[in-house]
């Protein structure tokens, strides 16, 4: 297997020009001698295309055919570009501009800036919210503050896409684009935003890309003089190109036709940003004598993961569809993708926390695990999972769920509403708890159904629809609960995930997951409403949520679990189908009219869990069927008698709190409260009785058994904890 990537962070520099093309494979060493003319390189995932195209700058610098100085690679992201200049440092073509677009054109326009206008560059509007948020204000428009993000983000689109506010409604309507409110607002706000930029001499960066067209496109001796400074170019990621950066790059081009690009069509995600593979798409048909190479040979993923993410993709429809890319595995066979169906959210989460735990238990280090899902709503009962199962984890691309704003601010709400009780006017026609929830949080932009479209205003409602939830789920499970008994319940949640930063298991959003991967992915929540997310209409908006899956599916090395549940909490109705993606892929599915694929495996229910599966834990005291998995932990319905040893259950807590200050830790990384509540319950005598309890696992058995069967034993416990 030829490695598709280098061995080590620092190789030799190669000696000669021949020796930057070992190690590469046979369509690899095509792009990195195709050095002249158009190319196009259609990168599947893990296929190796940084490698592909640094070695082709690196090779025609050292053979003597580029100069270093004539060559300007461009990608998308400033972790990108210096990657790309390291590695071609590493090959010995130092020189080399490697930049993203933004930077680029920003460099030009400030060294032109004062032979076109004169003086300085206008100064750079670094967060252009406040801008817009003025604008608003002078159109008399309210916006609240995700409100203000969506339509900042609208504007941005509005110029990468080259449209002026006269022409945003339409523009909306021809994209069929789910404007986060009235386009007539929109593009009244967005015209103001302009007006105040003028009138104060700022500009923003869109500006920048747009000021430096205006500049090539008008001054013809300056497009020659930055044509001749610049004789070839690359560009990574090339579906992910808007119309502002194609005309941009036409420019830099001119008449000339040296131009590498770099893309896949089946990884387009952004399209809500202004991206459009259409660029990558047409490239042929622009440029008819293009060398076109295709990377088709993984070397990330198994043969298994490959597999299936070869089945999501044949199933697509649509342009991207006609120019997909067959994979095809380099590494050795691994385990098959699992499927696994859960009878409800919180047991998916706990199951999935198991099977992390497992992994690290057999040696796959957890900075090599991610949990990805499809919002970041759907984060909080993953971090709660894991917390209780002491795993130890890291949000990527999003703020932790107590730490969100909205939800800080919901919590402010809440608490205050609890110390007003009955003097509450908001809480006068609602009768019961998760009625008051709704209620209060009704005030911080919580309804009953979910706001049209995505962005900033959607996720603030996930997030307060997660609390509502959660809020059902407790008073459902405590009879009687009171508003402040939900308050101290979130307070002891929000002081449990404040835990010392650690490297952990990764927990992000399947966008932001884009461009990363792992030994081990779960994918979690593949449920119609989910994937294809609910606001997702159209056929275009569909197939990208499919391609969204395939990024899910291709982060992954090795293993590979994918998981949904058929009800959102313990005893609800199971009314949710899986993803329409996996029909025909997942064991058991099939598709009207074709063969069923995917390999291997089976579907799971309720997790693959050793322990005993949910439907058979059946109430110690009333021999009722438990689903509620803190009462399965407790082996009795949270409403049944309790024979807790209320003074021993004390004498826990305590115990707990030390070692917990001892080990630098939060308190449920020694056990949750359920764990300490079932041994004053069962007050154990052996090592076998506390082994039985849920939540009492081998590793905890041996760090805390000792202590723990003393002090049921009546026993005064000394001395501390010692870290493993």
């Amino acid at each position: 297997m030829t490695a598709a990537t280098d061995s080590t962070p620092f190789p030799q520099v190669p000696e000669t020009a021949d020796a930057v093309l070992d190690g590469l494979d046979p369509e690899q060493r095509e792009v990195a001698t195709a050095l002249h003319g158009p190319v196009c390189v259609l990168a599947g995932a893990g296929t190796g295309k940084t490698r592909a195209i640094t070695h082709r700058i690196a090779y025609g610098v050292r053979a003597g055919i580029l100069a270093p100085a004539s060559v300007l690679a461009v990608t998308f992201t400033n972790r990108a570009a210096g990657e790309m200049r390291g590695r071609l440092r590493q090959l010995g073509a130092g020189g080399v501009q490697a930049r993203t677009f933004h930077s680029a054109a920003l460099r030009q326009l400030q060294y032109f800036w004062p032979k076109v206008v004169g003086g300085e560059l206008p100064r750079l509007l670094e967060r252009k919210i406040q801008l817009v948020a003025e604008a608003a204000a002078r159109c008399r428009i309210r916006l609240d503050r995700n409100e203000l993000r969506d339509t900042t983000s609208e504007i941005e689109w509005a110029k990468v896409t080259q449209t002026v506010p006269a022409d945003y409604p339409a523009a909306v309507a021809k994209a069929q684009r789910d404007a986060p409110r009235d386009v007539a607002e929109i593009g009244q706000i967005y015209a103001m935003y302009e007006q105040l930029k003028r009138d104060r001499g700022v500009i923003d960066f869109e500006d920048v890309l747009l000021l430096t067209v205006g500049i090539l496109q008008d001054r013809h001796d300056i497009a020659d003089q930055i044509r001749r400074q610049y004789q070839h170019f690359v560009v990574d990621e090339y579906q992910d190109v808007s119309p502002l950066q194609q005309r941009l790059l036409d420019l830099w081009l001119g008449d000339r036709d040296n131009l590498c690009v770099v893309g896949d069509a089946s990884q387009t995600i952004y399209s809500f940003t202004g991206a459009t593979p259409d660029h990558l798409l047409n490239f042929r048909t622009r440029h008819p004598n293009a060398t076109v190479v295709k990377l088709v040979r993984d070397y990330r993923s198994t043969p298994q993961v490959v597999h299936l993410a070869n089945g999501l993709l044949s199933q697509a429809v649509g342009r991207a569809a006609e120019h997909r890319l067959e994979l095809i595995s380099q590494r050795d066979p691994g385990p098959e993708p699992a499927y696994t169906e859960y009878a409800d959210e919180p047991a998916e989460a706990e199951g999935t926390a198991r099977r992390i735990r497992d992994l690290i238990a057999a040696g796959v280090p957890a900075g090599e695990i991610a949990v990805l899902y499809r919002i970041n709503a759907q984060s909080e009962i993953y971090e709660q999972a894991l917390a209780d199962a002491g795993v130890p984890y890291q949000l990527r691309g999003a703020e932790r769920f107590f730490e969100r704003a909205e939800v800080r601010e919901a919590g402010v709400a809440l608490r205050g509403a609890a110390r007003a009780g009955g003097n509450d006017p908001l809480l006068d026609d609602a009768g019961d708890l998760p009625s008051q929830v709704r209620a209060v949080l009704s005030t911080k932009g919580w309804t009953t159904e979910p706001p049209a479209g995505s962005g900033a205003v959607r996720d603030r409602w996930e997030s307060l629809a997660a609390l509502v939830r959660l809020a059902e789920d407790f008073a459902r499970a405590r009879a009687g609960a009171t508003l402040g008994d939900l308050v101290a319940e979130l307070d002891e949640r929000a002081a449990a995930q404040h835990a010392p930063t650690v490297q952990g298991v990764t927990l992000a959003s399947l966008h932001a997951a884009k461009g990363l991967e792992w030994d081990a992915v779960f994918l979690v929540g593949l449920t119609e409403g989910m994937m294809p997310i609910t606001y997702a209409k159209t056929d275009e908006q569909i197939e990208e949520e499919r391609r969204l899956l395939y990024v899910g599916v291709t982060r992954a090395r090795l293993h590979l679990s994918l998981s949904w549940a058929l009800s959102r909490s313990p005893g609800g109705r199971a009314s949710r189908r899986p993803t329409r993606f996996l029909a025909g892929l997942r064991p058991g599915s099939s598709l009207p009219g074709a063969r069923t694929a995917g390999g291997g495996g089976g579907i799971e229910r309720g997790g693959g869990s050793r322990r005993k599966r949910r439907g058979t834990v059946q109430c110690r005291v009333c021999g009722t069927t438990l689903t509620d998995a803190g009462e399965m932990k407790l082996m009795r319905c949270e409403g049944c008698p309790s024979d807790m040893d209320e003074g021993l259950y004390e004498r826990l807590r305590e115990w707990r709190s030390d070692q917990a200050k001892q080990l630098g830790q939060p308190a449920y990384c020694v056990f949750t409260d359920k764990t300490l509540m079932a041994i004053a319950e069962a007050v154990p005598s052996t090592d076998g009785e506390l082994a039985s309890i849920s939540g009492v696992g081998a590793r905890k058995l041996d760090r805390f058994g000792t202590d723990v069967l003393a002090i049921c034993a009546g026993q005064d416990v000394g001395g501390g904890a010692e870290e493993d």
